[in-house]
């Protein structure tokens, strides 16, 4: 209004005199009009980043192509692009990034609802409590075979494994068998004394051979709930990651080829896995450094 022109002296009305006729003082013409003023369409407001979205795809792509695992999340995108490209980004961004140019992993579902259970199952210290499951993957010759792991509670450790043809008690604690070797040293009575063993309730582990066995090892039995296989959570994860990791999408030809796979995945998933509750440190990354912090303390004692 205060542009327009009067038609009858042809000059604009200014702001003075349209603010004298509605009775508003300027300032709160002025006041509106900066608060109207939008800021450019498209352009993001504050700082500009370190790098922009054309530039941060690109390093994700890279991160990606290098990694030698599939179908990874982005904070362990996120994670390695701080850690070994030392580019300081939002996660959230890195996050959009990739659900827009479809670089998720596909056989990532929607969220489980919440159920009743409210247990932890994770532990502050290693050797308090490891889990062990089986799972069974498709072979054309040999038909099914059992794959038996041993998983460390607090850092998500695969400490022992067995593939078999045949899933019954023995190959069970060939896995608790390989995984005390390997924990403790050696496989003798009290190997293993005041480890709890979180275990299902399947008939190879319930069978006397395998208890047992958990008994001579001086190992303490821990049952997963009846019909809530999360609280068996770290060893059903690592079966999970292997699944997407070396089983899906591939065919196997017999039961050798399953053991050459798994060995080369159980040693590259520990020297190399991120894992969010290990700070995004692989499982021996971390042990290495819990064991290295322990040091000066017993050379102290």
């Amino acid at each position: 209004m205060a542009a327009a022109n009067s038609p009858v002296t042809g000059e604009a009305y200014g702001v003075r005199r349209v603010c004298a006729a509605w009775g508003m003082p300027r300032s709160s013409f002025y006041a509106a009009r900066k608060v109207s003023a939008a800021p450019t369409p498209g352009r993001r407001r504050g700082p500009r980043p370190v790098v922009d979205d054309a530039g941060l795809l690109a390093a994700i792509r890279r991160d990606l192509d290098r990694s030698p695992f599939s179908g990874e999340g982005h904070r362990k995108v996120w994670a390695r692009l701080r850690a070994l490209d030392g580019l300081r980004v939002g996660r959230d961004r890195v996050l959009r990034l990739m659900r827009e140019n479809a670089l998720l992993s596909p056989h990532r579902g929607p969220q489980r609802p919440v159920n009743d259970h409210d247990g932890r199952i994770t532990t502050d210290a290693p050797g308090v409590m490891w889990g062990t499951d089986a799972a069974v993957i498709p072979t054309v010759e040999d038909g099914n075979v059992a794959l038996f792991v041993v998983v460390e509670h607090w850092n998500a450790e695969a400490l022992g494994w067995h593939v078999a043809e045949k899933a019954d008690r023995f190959a069970a604690a060939q896995a608790l068998d390989l995984a005390v070797h390997n924990a403790c040293g050696a496989v003798r009575a009290d190997a293993a004394r005041g480890l709890l063993l979180r275990h299902d309730h399947g008939s190879a582990f319930m069978s006397d051979h395998v208890q047992n066995q958990i008994a001579f090892l001086g190992m303490t039995p821990s049952f997963a709930f009846v019909r809530q296989p999360e609280t068996n959570g770290v060893a059903e994860r690592f079966i999970r990651t292997l699944k997407e990791q070396v089983v899906w999408g591939r065919i196997f030809r017999n039961a050798e080829e399953v053991r050459v796979a798994v060995r080369a995945f159980v040693a590259r998933y520990n020297e190399h896995w991120l894992l969010e509750k290990n700070a995004y440190r692989s499982p021996a990354q971390t042990r290495r450094e819990w064991f290295a912090a322990l040091a000066p303390i017993r050379a102290a004692a």
